[in-house]
């Protein structure tokens, strides 16, 4: 699972999960039966999740993991539901709109993408190629607007940095910026010429170079149009499983406020 994630994210308040439908039917522990649910109403078998599942407890990690019975670990199955069901969404994406995943490795996200889009999305993103692949031909088309770019850079541009001077003195070389110096020894220094010593009461120095600083680029926009992506993409996820998915009673989001697993905690 994606570093991060927490397969027990309480909501609340009574609002639905966003591209979840509510939960209908009875509650009851996930697992039972042999459907993980329904997609564009063919039966999806459970046999990947109880895989998964069985990995994970007699994995190196098994001894963090919430006993068996309990909320916690109704919550993970939840959880490792939603990241197949995922998976099995966008692979019929893929094979719908003709793409070809292959067989690439998992990838890694960092905190910030695994973060918009939601630790359920972004396990199913760094361990399935056909998620990936659904993910780039959704937001092929994704576009951040030049004014909006623009106001990006300059909140995000940083002050430009002043000059930075060599100094040679008896206790060795060293960079210094200006205004880090006592002012008369900077006032002294600002008019020599590199080799020369100047001093300035009991400060002596040697300018050995003066540096101006290199202007900065303009700051990218990379991570705007990523960001924007990714939103593209939680919205197309939200709306396929909203219209495609029908989930088991027991295998519901685990963020869904209608489960009874789904609660508070302070």
């Amino acid at each position: 699972m994606t570093s991060g994630h927490h397969h027990g994210r309480r909501h609340g308040h009574g609002h639905p999960v966003p591209g979840y439908a509510p939960v209908t039917g009875e509650s009851v522990a996930p697992g039972v039966g042999p459907l993980l649910g329904w997609l564009d109403g063919n039966p999806l078998p459970r046999a990947e999740l109880d895989r998964r599942l069985g990995a994970l407890r007699a994995g190196p990690r098994s001894t963090a993991l919430p006993a068996p019975g309990t909320a916690e670990d109704r919550q993970l199955t939840r959880w490792v539901a939603q990241v197949v069901l995922t998976e099995e969404l966008c692979a019929a994406e893929a094979a719908a709109r003709g793409l070809d995943p292959g067989g690439a490795p998992p990838v890694r996200l960092d905190q910030r993408a695994a973060v918009e889009l939601g630790s359920i999305a972004a396990a199913a993103y760094e361990g399935n190629a056909a998620v990936r692949a659904v993910y780039e031909a959704v937001t092929a088309g994704v576009a951040v607007a030049p004014a909006e770019a623009a106001a990006y850079r300059e909140s995000t541009a940083r002050p430009p940095a002043g000059p930075v001077w060599r100094l040679r003195t008896p206790d060795g070389e060293f960079d210094a910026e200006p205004g880090s110096l006592p002012a008369d020894l900077a006032g002294a220094l600002g008019s020599a010429v590199p080799s020369q010593t100047v001093t300035a009461g009991p400060w002596t120095a040697t300018l050995v170079a003066r540096r101006e600083p290199e202007p900065d680029p303009p700051g990218p926009a990379d991570g705007l149009l990523d960001a924007a992506r990714r939103l593209a993409f939680v919205r197309w996820l939200d709306h396929a499983r909203a219209h495609r998915l029908r989930l088991v009673p027991g295998l519901e989001h685990p963020g869904d406020p209608a489960q009874p697993d789904n609660h508070h905690r302070h």
